[in-house]
């Protein structure tokens, strides 16, 4: 069954607006009758009369008067509908699902990409959430988060990849009543004998020991850094943490000491997946990539 089309509704509510055929005809850039043929189509498919005609004078039935206020608000919803397409199409509409280890928070790079984001996006939803970094991979993977802010080095998955976002350095966590918190540095050599508390990243820990030439003694891999900071500060363990931390997180029982030689770097990075085509989450990826 023929139903009414698009150029239907547009030819009634020219003439419903102009009540005047040869003015609605101009406006549509069409003949006059080509639009009286599209009313009597509209008329014979709707079942009604939308008009009453004379030679002198045109005025809506109540059937069309009925109908225009319906007709105008698709049109309306129709507008609005090609709006958000468009926005939608150039990342300025849509949802970006985002992950993050502690330290990104820490460091601002999560506050400077995802405020600035919402600032410049309004119209995208960011949802973040803190995630172990061993289920970043897989979550890309899976689609459950668009984009990751992790500590490399890490093993990526086929298809994922990262840039790096933020640079830093690895100082050492230890206890206050230490006999290395007297000295406002650490060589490597003098971690000998210490059990170190291992964080996500392990990278910066075994460094030290590489560096130091020993085999580094393992303790407890509580998780987040705030749980590694909480087991130095009950005595017993020392930790290779990101600098970002001694700015931020002033813990009892807990100094934190620069290493000497080398700067040991620590880095933060955003992993998504290589070939993403959700056009909001390029335009996060992008911003963030380039901040």
């Amino acid at each position: 069954m023929r139903q009414l089309e698009l150029r239907h509704i547009h030819a009634f509510v020219c003439v419903a607006k102009q009540l005047h055929f040869s003015r609605a005809a101009d406006e549509l850039g069409i003949a006059a009758p080509s639009l009286t043929k599209l009313i009597q189509e509209a008329e014979r498919l709707l079942g009604v009369r939308l008009f009453h005609r004379t030679k002198r004078s045109v005025a809506l039935s109540a059937a069309g008067s009925a109908y225009l206020a319906e007709a105008l608000v698709a049109l309306d919803h129709l507008a609005r509908g090609e709006e958000r397409a468009v926005l939608a199409e150039r990342g300025e509409l849509g949802r970006v699902e985002v992950g993050y280890v502690a330290s990104a928070a820490y460091a601002g790079v999560l506050q400077r990409d995802v405020g600035g984001f919402r600032g410049a996006h309004p119209g995208v939803d960011i949802s973040i959430r803190e995630v172990p970094m061993d289920n970043v991979a897989a979550m890309l993977r899976d689609g459950l988060l668009d984009a990751a802010y992790v500590r490399p080095p890490m093993l990526l998955a086929d298809g994922i990849q990262a840039t790096t976002v933020h640079r830093d350095q690895f100082v050492l966590a230890l206890p206050t009543d230490s006999a290395l918190a007297a000295s406002p540095s650490v060589k490597p050599a003098q971690l000998r004998d210490q059990c170190f508390v291992l964080p996500e990243q392990e990278a910066g820990t075994f460094e030290v020991a590489r560096r130091g030439r020993f085999s580094a003694r393992l303790g407890p891999r509580p998780g987040t850094l705030a749980s590694v900071l909480a087991c130095v500060s009950l005595g017993g363990y020392v930790a290779i943490v990101p600098h970002t931390l001694a700015d931020c997180i002033a813990l009892p029982g807990v100094v934190y000491r620069d290493i000497t030689g080398q700067p040991i770097p620590s880095e933060i990075a955003i992993a998504f997946r290589k070939y993403e085509r959700a056009p909001a989450v390029k335009a996060f990826l992008d911003f963030a990539r380039h901040k």
